[in-house]
């Protein structure tokens, strides 16, 4: 089987996978025991939660704090929730985590996108907007925002500055903001543990009762293997970020050649390199998707799939439902390999051109 569905998931880094069988392997191991506890085995934990936290951080901008979570969705919700109850405008092409908590919880405005997938700083804002979240990646099509951009708007309207970093942290340099929440399985770390990161100043609210373990904002006992899985892969990403940045970037010259025949959707320039998704007209991207089981890839987003609807990031970038329903997402990674991009456009190229005979 060839793996090119990075975006959903990465594979666990081998790094990764030793850091955490040192709080795995009972009653040998070395640190079992719960972080909470104040005797000597508690505290060994703990000390080493507080390695992986320093570890995690120097991926983000310094001045913050990081709050461990049960993954990006938590981390979300907290910052959203948390943070008052003001107006919130965020993209049309946000995740489901950042839009449909907002719908649900908050007053809000919907940032419109170009064709491009790119969120303009420049657009009228409500004049009470207290929060703006505009991911730095999308997790769809790849296009990277003005993040930049967005933080320098937010400060001057007043206004609190969220940004989903779940697929670019430890990928490319993550952007200043308020609140940034990541996630380690999209990192080669283990599922079922992310992170906010609150800046020093910003004061949130803590939305679960029960001991507030992560600084009286988030409850629940903390998970030493798992958050020393977060930190190793946070430790390799950060020692070897230019490396992988070359490597994902060759796939993509490679993959745009194999696949030249077909539409990129959104940005080309503005974009993450492990992230391709293209479209081919009358393509039947379900049936392409049975046809070559051995190709791990999607139609979408993976917390969207089985819905029947057509990708709202698609939809917000002008795309007809024809058209999204034509299109499919390819991710790479670090340990894609160049022979498995070629076989994958090979079988894939195939199956399209019997699609279109039989058509």
């Amino acid at each position: 089987m060839i793996y090119l569905d990075n975006q959903a998931s990465t594979p666990l880094a081998p790094e990764a996978r030793d850091a955490m069988l040192r709080h795995l392997d009972g009653p040998d191991g070395t640190n079992y025991a719960n972080p909470h506890s104040s005797h000597r085995m508690g505290r060994q934990a703990a000390a080493s939660i507080e390695v992986a936290r320093e570890r995690v951080a120097v991926l983000l901008p310094a001045g913050g704090q990081v709050i461990f979570t049960g993954g990006a969705t938590e981390a979300l919700n907290l910052a959203i929730r948390g943070s008052g109850e003001g107006k919130v405008a965020f993209s049309a092409i946000e995740h489901s985590a950042v839009g449909d908590t907002v719908r649900a919880t908050r007053p809000h405005h919907e940032l419109n996108v170009d064709q491009d997938g790119i969120c303009d700083p420049a657009q009228k804002l409500p004049a009470d907007t207290s929060m703006i979240a505009v991911m730095q990646a999308n997790n769809e099509i790849g296009v990277v925002q003005p993040s930049a951009d967005w933080d320098r708007r937010a400060k001057e309207v007043g206004a609190l500055h969220l940004v989903d970093a779940v697929q670019t942290y430890g990928k490319i340099q993550v952007t200043e903001a308020d609140l940034i929440a990541v996630t380690a399985h999209k990192l080669y770390g283990p599922k079922g543990i992310g992170a906010l990161w609150v800046r020093d100043g910003v004061r949130l609210t803590q939305q679960q009762s029960g001991g507030g373990q992560e600084a009286k904002l988030r409850s629940g006992t903390l998970s030493p293997a798992l958050i020393a899985g977060f930190g190793a892969a946070a430790q390799v990403a950060a020692d070897r970020m230019e490396e992988d940045a070359e490597h994902t970037k060759l796939l993509w010259s490679r993959a745009r050649e194999l696949f030249s025949d077909w539409e990129l959707n959104g940005s080309g320039e503005h974009r993450w390199h492990g992230n391709f998704n293209i479209r081919r007209e009358g393509l039947d991207a379900s049936r392409l998707m049975s046809e070559c089981r051995q190709i791990m890839f999607s139609a979408g987003s993976a917390c969207a799939s089985g819905s029947g609807r057509p990708s709202h990031v698609l939809k917000a970038i002008g795309l007809t439902d024809k058209q999204a329903k034509s299109s499919i997402r390819l991710g790479w990674g670090r340990y894609t390999t160049l022979d498995e991009i070629e076989e994958a456009a090979r079988v894939i190229n195939a199956a399209v051109k019997e699609q279109e005979a039989w058509a």
